[in-house]
């Protein structure tokens, strides 16, 4: 079954642990606002811009980077960009989480700039939200049977159903289950943050922790995509990993810059 029926409707699972993995991300900010000692309503003001713009955020990601599957099945930009209605319906083809980061940032910003908060502060406090979230949400390429890596006889691997399989794959079983290296590595990233968090370990200035998170997960992502099947090429490049690439050298260039004016002070 895909998911629940509510007489014609179809609610997807995949949709569902979303939604889940959202409510999850807010409750852990929640508890992290109140022992900073702040005004927990800032986080059920923060829903509505978070969810409107990583939603634009993640269907432009995708539209514009569509991955091999879509391609397959005939959904390219310009199938989008000459079908308007299919480019504004989210079931259609799917979203990006690189889309995620960079419209649910947006939105981030412009709320602080509202408000009058730091967005480097908020960014901190929700980093550990958006591993959560995420990490929840990736549940649902498994029911969806989605988001598997390279054909493997490992003893983990997992068996993908025939009409599940990318075309030139239809004669071959068993695949790395790529959705579960990913919800463990970003479980052990959600630690990472949480010690840090808690501890200090030299990250004290504000957008330390959102700049650990941006760090980690993008090594996490360079590193899967050399084990992903369905892989989003744009211009003969997996633009995922390029991105993760310079995400990651920006994030090291950083924490080494910081650190480099550290030690000459």
């Amino acid at each position: 079954m895909d998911g629940i029926s509510l007489g014609p409707l179809l609610i997807r699972w995949n949709g569902l642990l979303v939604i889940f993995g959202f409510a999850l991300g807010g409750i852990l900010a929640t508890r992290e606002v109140r022992r900073m000692g702040k005004d927990p309503e800032i986080i059920l003001d923060l829903v509505a811009p978070l969810l409107i713009w990583g939603t634009i955020g993640a269907r432009l990601w995708h539209v514009f980077t569509p991955p091999l599957s879509s391609i397959q099945l005939g959904l390219t930009t310009g199938h989008y960009l000459t079908h308007p209605l299919d480019l504004i319906s989210i079931w259609i083809g799917g979203m990006g989480f690189p889309g995620v980061l960079l419209g649910g940032s947006f939105g981030l910003l412009l709320f602080c700039f509202k408000n009058g908060f730091r967005f480097s502060e908020w960014a901190d406090i929700l980093s550990p939200s958006l591993v959560v979230g995420y990490a929840t949400g990736r549940i649902g390429n498994y029911v969806n049977q989605e988001l598997y890596g390279l054909p493997t006889s490992v003893p983990w691997r997992i068996f993908i159903a025939p009409e599940n399989r990318l075309a030139g794959f239809e004669n071959v079983g068993y695949y790395h289950p790529l959705f579960a290296y990913d919800i463990l590595l970003n479980l052990l990233i959600l630690l990472a943050l949480k010690f840090i968090s808690y501890s200090g370990s030299g990250f004290q200035r504000r957008g330390d922790l959102f700049g650990a998170y941006l760090l980690m997960y993008s090594l996490a992502r360079l590193g899967l995509e050399f084990v992903r099947l369905d892989v989003s090429i744009v211009f003969n490049v997996n633009i995922n990993q390029m991105v993760a690439l310079l995400v990651f050298t920006g994030s090291s260039v950083y924490f080494m810059s910081r650190n480099f004016r550290r030690r000459k002070l």
